[in-house]
């Protein structure tokens, strides 16, 4: 390949389906069990395992087991329709409806201005005598500052639901992601760490809501009663055995999975240093492993749509940050999601945009990367 041509996108996720994962799917389809199996109970022991939890269940989607977890503790805790629940400003916007989609209130707090993750120390201001619940998401692949925000919750009586659909397989001081809190939940969508097309995990260590997790997600079954026994409202959330065995072969490959994004970040960084007058690169704490689902960059300047356009016009694909003070429908039902109001939010939004670090990145697509960076800024002579 020609270090300064490419002829194929180099995406921000990419699935691949080697050996293992077509030796799995082979074996779904000469059992003829397209649902619930072997494959899927494995693959949510395997899950469950990773982030030091004993339960987890399967689902469609990461947004649906955020959904199905508020429920659970909606039911359990007995919480009202308009109790308010703590979200991030700076956050892809399932995360605060599933709160909507629950009858219940969005709270939103701005970012850490370091880590891109909800900011601990602007929590407090926001709780009210009728929250009930604090949603940290793990942005990018970085876990959040988990112990101030635990403190908080014991402080105010609130439970916990760890939204790490952009995190898989990391810690915080040691404890692995999703075992903080009440719940930790995943996505396996297009992109994510573990990619099974479509899909997402609770994982909890309380049997009493992993029940009730798994009942909403089977049309509020009695999972104790075989058939047709219904104790309150749920959903068809299931996934198959096609996504699980794909999910499982990947699980079993995840230390080189890690080690391969870990490598290509740490590779960005280090190539990319020259660059830290014009952007900000990745913080990464010493309390905490960084899984990297993405590398998020900010610009220092007001070049971000210039430089975006110019590593899309090369077949290097981006993403804008994900929040929610810039969505359409979010500005016409919050009117005081005002974005001065959040400001590290804001200037997240404008600035910022990420790049892969993916598996399948080769060593001459990161080096091309790399090189388009330096030509954006030293032949453009900014």
């Amino acid at each position: 390949m020609n270090e300064n041509t490419i002829n194929k996108k180099i995406r921000v996720g990419d699935i691949k389906l080697g050996d293992l994962e077509k030796k799995y799917l082979s074996r779904v389809i000469d059992s003829n069990q397209l649902s619930y199996g072997f494959f899927s109970k494995k693959f949510e022991e395997e899950i469950a395992k990773a982030h030091s939890c004993e339960f987890a269940v399967f689902s469609n989607s990461g947004t649906s087991a955020l959904l199905a977890a508020l429920l659970a503790l909606k039911e359990k805790y007995k919480w009202n329709d308009g109790d308010e629940v703590i979200v991030p400003a700076l956050t892809f916007i399932a995360t605060s409806n599933i709160v909507i989609q629950a009858n219940m209130v969005p709270i939103f707090v701005d970012a850490d201005e370091k880590t891109y993750n909800i900011n601990p120390s602007l929590i407090e201001q926001k709780i009210s005598s009728k929250t009930r619940c604090i949603i940290p998401v793990h942005m990018f692949g970085l876990p959040c500052e988990m112990d101030p925000i635990l403190d908080i919750a014991k402080k105010h009586n609130l439970r916990i639901i760890e939204d790490s659909c952009e995190t898989m397989f990391a810690s915080y001081k040691g404890k692995k992601v999703g075992s903080f809190g009440d719940f930790g939940c995943f996505s396996t969508y297009v992109a994510h760490y573990i990619v099974t097309g479509v899909g997402g995990l609770t994982i909890t260590n309380d049997a009493n809501l992993n029940n009730l997790v798994r009942s909403i997600m089977n049309h509020g079954r009695n999972m104790d009663i075989k058939w047709f026994s219904f104790d309150r409202m749920g959903y068809s959330f299931r996934c198959t055995e096609l996504e699980a065995a794909i999910g499982l072969a990947q699980v079993e490959q995840k230390d080189e999975i890690i080690k391969k994004r870990t490598d290509n970040a740490h590779f960005y960084k280090d190539k990319l240093a020259p660059l830290e007058q014009h952007i900000t690169l990745p913080f990464e704490p010493k309390d905490r492993t960084h899984s990297f689902m993405m590398f998020p960059i900010l610009v220092k300047g007001d070049e971000r749509k210039e430089l975006v356009a110019f590593l899309e016009k090369n077949n290097i694909e981006t993403r804008d940050m994900p929040t929610v003070i810039n969505q359409p429908y979010y500005r016409n039902i919050f009117p005081q999601l005002v974005s001065d109001n959040f400001p590290v939010t804001k200037n997240v939004m404008n600035k910022g945009f990420y790049i892969g670090t993916h598996q399948y990145i080769t060593e001459q697509e990161r080096e091309y990367i790399i090189n388009k960076f330096f030509e954006f800024y030293y032949l453009n002579k900014r």
